[in-house]
């Protein structure tokens, strides 16, 4: 199938009126739609945007290559769109995008299909072909331009039958036998979410840089068709070096013991000869894989090496109990503080309801959640039911009078790991069971033997988990004065520093802790925290606008909105631009705001929400309230003027 099936006039822009990138995007989706290419603009605009999320399609040199594989496509289509001017895109380069090449794949959409989509990111690396475009004065030149281009790289070979594979090897052609053989071998696997535009975009940079460079290069595409052009065991054993160019899961066991470079997908579209520079050098790391095989013991050696991205996965699975929970407690408070006892005059029937939904259920789901999705992030299906079950005994089970809620989040976690390496082990032992029994192993061998071992050895740990838990929960309740407040700083300065990773994963989880445990004061300095960079930087650059670009200071009127709903991962962008100045400042704002929050012993039963739930604070409390928001405010200002004094003038607004 031929470009020009899949891009016709009228699904093309050539004056984009568009000036943002989110509206570029509406604006070539509108087309789609208009042209009868989609079944659900919505939905498909939706996809688009979450494919953006991921990492942007603005590849550089100008060209941006949003895309989407989705059922909202009615029939697989190319929309183009061409801003003469530029529009600010996030493009890999920083430069501003003026060719706009949307994708639209179905589903269900068939090889040809997606092969003749690959093919024009491909032709998108030529610079001639790219000029060509942007100088058209017609949608019928522009169609010209593709056709020509795909008769010049195919000739007589195209036609409609044929399967025309835009990833075949071809970097050492023209060079003689001789002159290879004396070059170093690379290999390269490409790979990206869609498989569409960006594997095969990073496949034919790296054989187009290499054949000018005279090195022998094959080059492997994970893309929406399939696989192409597997690498051999052959090929593998002889390579000097592998690039693994992805952003998605690509077959890594095969690569064991070989000098490996894994990379972003971006990487190999926009820093090519870097790429194969640290290809060619001396300093490639050789890659590990603890097996060969591809099954549990594969599974295993993966399991032991991803400590957080197991507790990631446990902590992602619990937050909506957390904060959907958290929230209804902290509302139920609305009608009084006494609203949920039955026996007092406060009593209200729906604040009862509220309490009860949020606490008795979603909290007391809480932590048997967390173990489970651990357990099943290590072992996958068949480890969530031992990490639930042992989740629900850290919480029941306590062997501790006058003490409810067991081990808490500290058992929850010990459980979910537990039942994870045990499911493991189970898988290991019946590997070795017949054949005609392999049914048998995920619905009775596994669950009976993994919950049943899980289960006994966290009945016989509870106790002693208990006593420590609660022995540092009353540690952690009894600081007070100037320990309070460092422990404040540390948490507000954790917050920030990473701004959504680990480290402020880890102060989060912390809190969250804190709060099962009916401790309400961290929880609330972690959330004044954790609404500081974005709140700072979006007052930064109101005040400081000649030290920022005009899409820094448009996102800084976002910033505002999302740094009150504390989502502090919007400050990222501008951490990224400039984190030598942008770090240490939030970090200093947040540690601010935290300490001051400990300081004035401030307490909030919401685990989420921003301003939405400063109302709940001291139970609604005037004072508190005030209090909680001056800690805010001033952790804000902190944060804007230090980046306000660090940051240089923005050299375009001089």
């Amino acid at each position: 199938m031929r470009i020009t099936n899949l891009l016709t006039e009228d699904t093309i822009v050539l004056d984009l009126q568009s000036t943002t990138k989110a509206d570029v995007l509406s604006e070539l989706a509108g087309q789609l739609d208009s042209a009868g290419k989609l079944n659900d603009r919505k939905a498909f605009t939706k996809a688009i945007m979450a494919r953006e999320e991921q990492s942007t399609t603005g590849i550089g040199d100008g060209i941006a290559i949003p895309h989407a594989k989705t059922a909202a496509v009615r029939e697989p289509a190319i929309a183009f769109g061409r801003s003469v001017e530029g529009v600010e895109y996030e493009a890999l380069d920083g430069k501003p995008s003026q060719l706009f090449f949307m994708i639209a794949a179905s589903e269900g959409a068939a090889n040809d299909h997606l092969e003749a989509l690959s093919r024009l990111a491909t032709f998108l690396m030529d610079e001639k072909f790219r000029v060509r475009i942007l100088e058209a004065d017609t949608k019928e030149e522009v169609l010209q331009a593709v056709s020509d281009k795909e008769d010049a790289e195919y000739g007589d070979e195209f036609n409609e039958h044929d399967d025309i594979i835009p990833n075949i090897d071809h970097s050492t052609a023209d060079m003689p036998a001789d002159e290879i053989a004396k070059e170093v071998k690379l290999l390269a696997v490409t790979a990206c979410p869609t498989g569409i535009a960006h594997t095969y975009m990073a496949a034919e940079k790296l054989r187009e840089r290499a054949k000018e460079r005279g090195i022998s290069i094959k080059v492997e595409t994970n893309g929406s068709s399939g696989v192409k052009n597997r690498l051999t065991a052959a090929e593998i054993e002889e390579a000097d070096a592998i690039i693994v160019s992805a952003d998605t899961k690509v077959e890594m066991a095969r690569f064991n013991g070989k000098k490996v470079i894994q990379t972003k997908v971006g990487k190999a579209i926009h820093d090519t000869d870097a790429l194969l520079d640290q290809a060619i050098g001396e300093a490639v790391p050789t890659y590990r894989h603890d097996s060969k095989d591809r099954g549990d013991t594969e599974e295993a050696s993966e399991a032991f090496g991803g400590f957080y991205k197991h507790l990631m996965n446990g902590v992602s699975n619990m937050l909506p109990f957390v904060v959907g929970g958290g929230i209804l407690i902290a509302i139920s408070f609305f009608w009084g503080i006494e609203a949920t006892d039955p026996t007092s005059e406060e009593y209200n029937r729906f604040a009862a309801m509220l309490s009860e939904i949020g606490g008795a259920r979603a909290f007391f789901l809480m932590v048997p959640v967390l173990a489970g999705f651990i357990a099943s992030s290590i072992a996958e299906r068949p480890g969530f039911a031992p990490g639930a079950i042992g989740g629900l005994i850290a919480i029941t089970v306590t062997g501790v009078d006058e003490v409810s809620g067991g081990s808490g989040f500290l058992g929850g976690l010990i459980a979910g790991f537990l039942a994870g390496y045990v499911t493991l082990g189970v898988k290991k032992v019946f590997s070795y069971v017949p054949e005609w029994l392999e049914g048998l192993k995920p619905v009775l061998f596994y669950p009976v033997f993994s919950i049943a071992i899980t289960g006994i050895v966290m009945m016989l740990i509870n106790p002693p988990l208990t006593q420590l838990y609660v022995g540092v929960s009353s540690f952690l309740e009894g600081l007070g004065g100037t320990n309070q407040v460092i422990v404040g700083l540390i948490l507000g300065a954790m917050m920030a520093i990473d701004m959504g990773g680990p480290i402020n994963k880890a102060a989060y989880t912390f809190g969250i802790a804190m709060l099962s445990a009916e401790n309400y004061t961290f929880i609330a300095a972690i959330m004044a925290a954790g609404m500081v960079p974005p709140l700072g930087l979006a007052l930064a650059t109101t005040l400081f606008k000649n030290k920022f670009t005009r899409q820094e200071r448009e996102a800084g009127k976002t910033s505002y909105v999302l740094g009150a709903c504390f989502i502090t991962e919007s400050a990222i962008p501008f951490a990224a631009a400039d984190p030598a100045r942008v770090i240490p400042s939030v970090v200093a704002g947040a540690a601010v705001a935290g300490g001051l929050s400990m300081l004035f012993d401030i307490s909030l039963r919401a685990p989420h929400g921003g301003v939405f739930v400063i109302g709940l604070v001291e139970e609604g409390s005037i004072i508190g309230i005030l209090l909680y928001i001056l800690a805010i405010v001033a952790g804000a200002v902190v944060a804007a003027l230090l980046v306000g004094f660090l940051k240089k003038k923005n050299p375009q607004m001089a």
